[in-house]
């Protein structure tokens, strides 16, 4: 039987507003990448996706960005290699003590999983050695203050794996069901056209070729090979839960068993 992990990104709340239908999505998928406050969220809104993913059996992840709330981290930056280190550092730290806190209010066991970069860090690493590195060292630190590897989620072929594997740390790849992609593999940029696929029916045509045949076309028709371990389905894309919850029931109906790599 063919097995994917469902992530979504949550617990964005930005400037005081929610992005996503945390509670429903939450439902949906079976990984969550958790705001660390650079990007978006706060303690509260870590503490409550920690809460909200021991309810629902859904691994937990952090999803650290660059300092850039204005720009909900979708903005590139040319930030030195230690200052993005130690950044990143911080952001895995912050959401460890929300899982620490509500581990110790309510007595569960949340765990940290994995590490999975937002926007415009998610794209730079994936061709940018030396923050690819920055970042890279950043997870080790966080793995060995807990004691256990966390591996990175990221774009599959890109120089972020390298650098993942190259520490010693596991890599999982994912894939996006509702992004554009170009003919190279990489995401056509949110302010171009094609950047979000939001139709239901091409979203679940594409997430079942994803899981089934490793494979999508870009939005010049090539055909592109993406050897995805998890899809991505983002909480702030428009009808996200419709969205999520279509593409959830095509992949069950095709036989693939929805399952956290973790």
């Amino acid at each position: 039987m063919a097995q994917v992990d469902l992530n979504s990104d949550l617990g964005e709340v930005w400037r005081g507003v929610p992005t996503a239908d945390d509670d429903a999505m939450f439902t949906l998928i079976t990984s969550a990448n958790v705001a660390c406050g650079f990007h978006a969220g706060d303690a509260a809104s870590m503490r409550d996706a920690v809460r909200r993913s021991t309810a629902h059996g859904v691994s937990l992840g952090a999803h650290p960005s660059y300092r850039d709330e204005a720009g909900f981290g979708r903005r590139d930056q040319d930030v030195p290699a230690e200052v993005l280190e130690a950044e990143v550092l911080e952001q895995l730290r912050a959401l460890q003590r929300a899982v620490d806190e509500v581990g110790e209010a309510d007595g569960v066991g949340a765990r940290l999983a994995y590490v999975k970069p937002h926007g415009a860090l998610y794209n730079r690493i994936a061709h940018d050695r030396v923050q690819a590195r920055a970042v890279v060292r950043a997870v080790v630190t966080a793995s060995e203050e807990l004691g256990r590897s966390l591996p990175v989620l990221g774009m599959p072929g890109s120089v972020i794996e390298q650098e993942t594997l190259a520490a010693g740390l596991r890599f999982v790849a994912e894939a996006f069901v509702d992004r554009g992609y170009r003919s190279d593999g990489s995401l056509v940029p949110r302010d171009a056209p094609g950047a979000l696929l939001t139709d239901e029916t091409a979203a679940v045509r594409r997430a079942v070729s994803l899981a089934l045949d490793r494979r999508i076309s870009s939005v010049d028709g090539a055909d592109v090979e993406l050897d995805a371990v998890s899809l991505c389905v983002h909480g702030d894309t428009p009808g996200a839960v419709s969205l999520a919850t279509a593409v959830r029931a095509a992949l069950l109906d095709a036989g693939v068993e929805l399952v956290a790599p973790w």
